[in-house]
């Protein structure tokens, strides 16, 4: 196989560590010729760097490492683009969830409006930035977006590029078939074919197939109701994602026909959700003093003794093992099977073409091939169109300046009750942003 070149952008992240191990570890998947970081900022860029380069030189001492704040030397003769920035950091990402539980709604990184409409119009200029830094340095190179709202991220770089050469993922459906692989005694995630419909963060597995081709959904649905939700990552056991599994049973309980994405729990239950949080105390402040506050601490390790330091190495890379097996299925031509998100064109026939929908697809060297998936019930597919509707009009507030369609956005938004509250909201989330946002009116 020949050998490729891969820049992880927003390389200051957390999760770069556990890419980075992924990428190595699967270095007979996926051969590296060239391994770039770039970040716009430095200083986390090179902690995460400091940390990671005895492994990096233990794994792979022959590759090229590129560290840099420069996007012609970072995107310069790439084949892959893996792209997790967030726009305005913690800091911006604390805003999101508090302002909206100033009100009493729902404030998440990703859902509502701090998560979806906030997040999403702040982060489209930059995942902008990237895609056109790649078509400018290495025309042909494939762009896998981890950056998140990605339902939102998703719309914009359809309309922008018609996202060519454009991949936007997920991990958390891979995620939960982990869980339930673990469920069934199956020895990976991959030993699951699921049948899946619905946006980013917000749908449903229809059928769990085994490689025997028999579906498990009813026994995992059984096994949930009887036992609860099984958590085999460490990504998602701490206190907070243990409280989002409770609550999975309570979904599957409402509504037993499928199995549900775990952040429907934020558009099922939004009053009970918002309820529950601390507006004083969000996830985002959790991240912060955990994964943020574990990262510096093993930076100080380095800096200690860098000539003795070992590279931390996790024992569940989710999140990097998903992207990896992406991209070498892209570059390879390997035909295999993931859940992605596409441009619907008649993938779920009740919807609308033009929606940007998560449903399993053959990842081929010229892109994915969406799986067709049955006419969807009318629950179901009222809820996903009352969602897009609210990711578009975040996507047409940012494109035209607009006040009024940032305002509907949120209105229509399932975790807001009403307009008077969407307008105080958006106000609020306005002054936050500042800059970050283009000026509505």
């Amino acid at each position: 196989m020949d050998k490729k070149a891969v820049v992880i952008a927003g390389a200051g992240s957390t999760h770069t560590p556990g890419i980075i191990q992924s990428l190595l570890q699967k270095k007979n998947e996926l051969p590296l010729r060239k391994l770039a970081l770039y970040d716009i900022d430095e200083k986390r860029m090179h902690l995460v760097y400091d940390i990671m380069k005895q492994f990096i030189e233990q794994e792979a001492p022959d590759i090229e490492v590129v560290v840099t704040t420069d996007p012609e030397k970072a995107f310069t003769d790439v084949d892959f683009v893996f792209a997790q920035i967030r726009q305005g950091g913690l800091q911006m990402r604390r805003q999101d969830e508090r302002i909206p539980l100033k009100y009493g709604c729902v404030g998440q990184e990703t859902c509502g409006a701090g998560g979806s409409i906030s997040y999403g119009i702040r982060s489209i200029p930059g995942v902008f930035d990237l895609v056109r830094y790649a078509k400018k340095y290495s025309p042909d190179a494939w762009i896998l977006n981890y950056s998140n709202p990605a339902a939102v991220v998703a719309e914009a770089t359809r309309r922008e590029f018609n996202n060519d050469h454009i991949l936007n993922i997920c991990d958390m459906p891979t995620a939960i078939l982990l869980s339930y692989s673990k469920m069934l005694g199956l020895p990976s995630w991959r030993d699951i074919d699921p049948m899946y419909f619905g946006l980013n963060h917000f749908g449903w597995f229809t059928k769990i197939y085994d490689k025997q081709g028999r579906d498990r959904l009813p026994e995992l649905r059984q096994m949930i109701l009887e036992h609860g939700m099984a958590v085999s990552d460490k990504h998602h056991k701490d206190k907070d994602w243990m409280h989002t599994w409770g609550q999975y049973v309570k979904i599957v309980k409402d509504y037993p026909e499928y199995l549900p994405n775990s952040y429907l729990q934020y558009y099922l239950y939004s009053k009970d959700m918002a309820d529950d949080m601390d507006p004083n105390w969000t996830r985002a402040d959790n991240v912060i003093n955990g994964r943020e506050k574990e990262m510096f601490a093993e930076h100080d390790k380095y800096l200690a003794d860098p000539a003795n330091y070992k590279s931390p190495v996790q024992s569940f890379t989710v999140f990097g093992d998903f992207i990896v097996d992406a991209a070498a299925s892209i570059a390879y031509n390997k035909c295999e099977r993931y859940l992605v998100i596409v441009e619907n064109n008649g993938a779920i026939p009740n919807l609308p073409d033009d929606a940007m929908v998560e449903v399993p697809a053959y990842l081929r060297s010229w892109g994915p091939e969406p799986i067709s998936q049955p006419a969807i019930p009318t629950f179901y597919k009222g809820l996903i169109e009352e969602q897009n509707a609210s990711e578009k009009l975040a996507v047409d507030a940012y494109y035209e300046h607009s006040y009024q369609k940032a305002l509907e956005a949120i209105a229509i938004n399932k975790t807001v009750p009403s307009t008077t509250v969407a307008r105080q909201i958006l106000d609020d989330l306005i002054e936050a942003n500042g800059n970050y946002w283009p000026t509505l009116s």
